[in-house]
């Protein structure tokens, strides 16, 4: 055979086939057995024994969020959830049956006083406020944090007739 058409050498030591000491072994023995971890019961919640509810009561809708003081949800419902449909969404009783809802939850991590931050310009306003006192946790303050336009959009011009 002349050099040209010599087939190329391959190293067969550096092959996966070829390196049997690197298989895993073929028994469950030989391996070392996994620790196990015990299973503990349920988790304890966290105590939150002061925090904030922001409460977003539109024309169609009312939707209660409580939270920690740094902002994170233990709680909240809205009207549809809670199981209202269509007008019934924004009435004051809806509002104050979705507080209830939500202030269950929030009572889980020991919830007792409050700041209330209150935005839109629905009719589940104040009830909802009503509401989160009746159930058993104190209001310290009320904000209204309703975005309120700076002259808002420009107006229309007016009609020439």
């Amino acid at each position: 055979m002349t050099p040209e058409t010599t087939p190329p050498q391959t190293n067969l030591e550096t092959t996966p086939a070829a390196a049997p000491e690197t298989a895993a072994p073929l028994n469950a023995e030989a391996s070392e057995p996994k620790p196990v971890r015990a299973v503990s019961g349920k988790k304890a919640k966290r105590q939150v024994p002061s925090g904030r509810v922001y409460v977003q009561a539109t024309y169609n809708n009312t939707i209660v969020s409580f939270t920690d003081l740094q902002g994170n949800v233990i709680g909240q419902a809205s009207a549809g959830r809670t199981g209202f449909r269509g007008p019934k969404k924004s009435t004051p009783y809806a509002a104050g049956m979705i507080v209830r809802q939500a202030a269950t939850k929030a009572h889980e991590y020991g919830l007792r006083e409050v700041s209330v931050f209150v935005k839109g310009f629905g009719s589940g306003r104040e009830a909802a406020i009503r509401a989160i006192n009746a159930n058993g946790i104190n209001v310290l303050s009320i904000k209204d944090v309703s975005p309120l336009p700076h002259n808002g959009c420009r107006p229309k011009k007016p009609r020439r007739i």
